[in-house]
């Protein structure tokens, strides 16, 4: 008879080291797995009992290490980390590749007019919004009047800086054309993402110890968090927008598309997939989920707080959200 799964399993952390960019790009390539995406509500439930089970030192009969690593990533791919909460499907890491490569492909293909750039940067934004929101780092909550102003801040900064592009690359290389939507959805990211997160600029994330003890909230923290996602987020969008544009700009001259021009946007929906299938996950392992800082580098009212109640403490940590 097999011997029961030991309790000792740290399943707080990933099964990879996430001190090495290779430990998080295994990490991430199992969190941003699109098949995660194609999970029932009762796999879903499956795993939430065997992980919360195994928190309290409960483990199934017959569960095996695999499996418990299995469940966590499963549970891990569909229930925020501070909150709890079940996430929005399409605003699930899982979703990232299949959502963005559709939205991407027709953003890259349809850029010339301005009705299509309207629509694909409303889109787009729309999306981001719910990523965003859905990927907060935290447990507060954020209120309809901030998730309004991000929205809307983010769709008027992406469609005036593709309207603006676009009116000034009409006498250059259409090449150059190609890499409008880049420039919008690198603008908006740098729009979105902090006013989407503008309460945790305001107030703070939770910061803990080594040993996962919250010792308090900090807007310094908030700013590295921030600044690591949209730095993420923009070099995640790099690669999709950047290498299907000389490829397309090739491909159109070629008699094939000429003769089925309706393939043109399939092509590049497939082109853009690729380099996301890719991208996400190894952007995502940049900078580590659990940030960290030093306690000279926070807000001085906290520094003093965290060497009265906390003295021994040098580092603390947070999630950085996604």
């Amino acid at each position: 008879m097999a011997a029961e799964l030991s309790t000792s399993i740290n399943i707080k952390e990933p099964r990879w080291d996430q001190s090495t960019f290779v430990g998080r790009a295994k990490h991430f390539f199992t969190v941003t797995d699109p098949r995660n995406i194609l999970l029932t509500n009762e796999q879903l439930a499956h795993a939430h009992k065997i992980i919360t089970d195994y928190r309290q030192g409960i483990v199934s009969p017959g569960l095996t290490e695999d499996e418990l690593w299995r469940a966590k990533y499963v549970f891990d791919s569909a229930f925020h980390p501070d909150t709890g909460e079940k996430m929005i499907l399409i605003g699930r890491m899982s979703a990232q590749v299949p959502m963005n490569m559709t939205i991407t492909g027709c953003m890259m293909t349809f850029y010339k007019t301005t009705p299509a750039v309207l629509f694909w940067q409303w889109i787009n934004q729309s999306f981001n919004a719910i990523v965003n929101y859905t990927n907060r780092s935290g447990d507060a909550p954020i209120t309809v009047s901030q998730l309004g102003t991000a929205y809307v801040s983010a769709t008027t900064g992406a469609v005036a800086t593709a309207l603006g592009l676009n009116a000034l690359t009409k006498h250059v290389s259409p090449l150059i054309g190609r890499f409008v939507p880049f420039a919008a959805v690198a603008a908006a990211n740098c729009i979105n993402i902090p006013l989407m997160r503008q309460r945790e600029l305001q107030h703070g994330i939770p910061i803990t110890d080594e040993n996962d003890n919250r010792i308090g909230e900090s807007t310094k923290a908030a700013q590295q968090a921030i600044t690591q996602v949209v730095v993420s987020r923009i070099l995640m969008a790099s690669p999709g927008m950047a290498i299907p544009p000389f490829l397309m700009n090739h491909l159109e001259k070629k008699a094939f598309l000429k003769k089925f021009p309706w393939m043109s946007a399939p092509i590049q929906v497939g082109l853009v997939g690729f380099c996301l299938v890719f991208a996400t996950p190894l952007c995502c392992a940049l900078f580590p989920q659990k940030s960290s800082m030093s306690v000279s580098r926070l807000e001085p009212e906290l520094q003093e707080k965290i060497r009265a109640n906390h003295p021994g403490v040098e580092r603390v940590y947070f999630n950085k959200g996604l």
